[in-house]
């Protein structure tokens, strides 16, 4: 399989996949009326995706597609204003966005989407990238503010993280 004219087209000019695909989120986000949810969400995004090229380099897996997992996980969310089920529903949207981005190949959306997919199942352990983008969102959950307490379901994932990175709690 050959990749896109358009994939071509950005490593000639060695354009960033992440950068473009930051551009698109945002613009996404630019529909959400309330200026601070906004912002909070933008955070969020940013957050979890800087978290995840650390886990992700740590752990020698694929730090350019943990950046744009961890920017696509929650956009379902924040564009509908809804988290029922929206992990599953953010994996349809970011494979649409994706898709008509045209900045992926096949095997690397898969892998994006996967992790979007799952990364609400804290409680699961899935594959190496999902459980990237799980451990980047608890790391953004329980550090983003941290006079909140760690979240009951994210407890047991958040010391385990602790303990591979030498965190003090």
């Amino acid at each position: 399989m050959h990749p896109s004219p358009r994939l071509e087209e950005r490593k000639e000019k060695n354009m960033s996949r992440v950068k473009e695909l930051q551009k698109k989120v945002h613009s996404i986000l630019e529909e959400m009326p309330d200026h601070n949810k906004r912002a909070g969400a933008i955070a969020h995004l940013h957050g979890v995706a800087l978290a995840a090229v650390m886990i992700a380099k740590k752990r020698g897996e694929n730090a350019e597609l943990a950046a744009m997992a961890g920017l696509l996980h929650d956009v379902y969310a924040y564009k509908s204003g809804s988290y029922e089920d929206h992990a599953h529903k953010g994996a349809d949207m970011a494979r649409e966005i994706l898709t008509e981005m045209d900045i992926v190949t096949k095997d690397e959306m898969d892998v994006i989407c996967s992790a979007v997919y799952h990364h609400d199942s804290k409680a699961d352990v899935d594959g190496a990238m999902d459980e990237v983008l799980k451990d980047a969102d608890v790391i953004h959950h329980s550090f983003s503010d941290p006079t909140k307490e760690v979240k009951t379901k994210e407890k047991p994932r958040f010391e385990k993280l602790c303990e591979e990175f030498g965190f003090i709690v």
